[in-house]
């Protein structure tokens, strides 16, 4: 766990979020990056996943709530969903993408009816169908 922790202060203020379908990993984010970092708590030093496909800082990350391997991150103007099934191996690209009409602040996946993410920007509210 030291060496967890230890990991996580190598950035400057790091965002984490937990798998609740699969808690042995965790995806963050610093706060200025362009990436977000999928880590299994079982071997914390070495990230499992890096997710790359952002043009702006990541805003925002929620695990989807009916499955393990399904991730939505945020961006400038972007929302992308994630399969990360095949972890170990790399992850290049999103299997879904939308584009906001501003900067994406905030995401949540509803864990009532997983097929819908909610994002925020500027002073609107959208809930998408994934």
């Amino acid at each position: 766990f030291i060496n967890f922790l230890s990991y996580l202060k190598q950035w400057y203020q790091r965002r984490v979020r937990g798998n609740k379908q699969d808690p042995n990993y965790l995806a963050t984010m610093a706060t200025d990056g362009l990436e977000v970092i999928i880590l299994d708590v079982r071997v914390p030093c070495t990230p499992v996943a890096s997710l790359k496909n952002h043009t702006a800082c990541v805003n925002g990350i929620a695990w989807a709530p009916h499955s393990s391997c399904h991730i939505c991150s945020a961006d400038d103007q972007q929302a992308l969903i994630w399969d990360i099934q095949q972890m170990p191996r790399p992850i290049d690209d999103p299997i879904l993408a939308y584009r906001a009409d501003g900067e994406i602040n905030q995401v949540q996946w509803a864990a009532g009816q997983p097929d819908w993410i909610a994002i925020c920007y500027n002073n609107s509210m959208e809930i998408l169908r994934v």
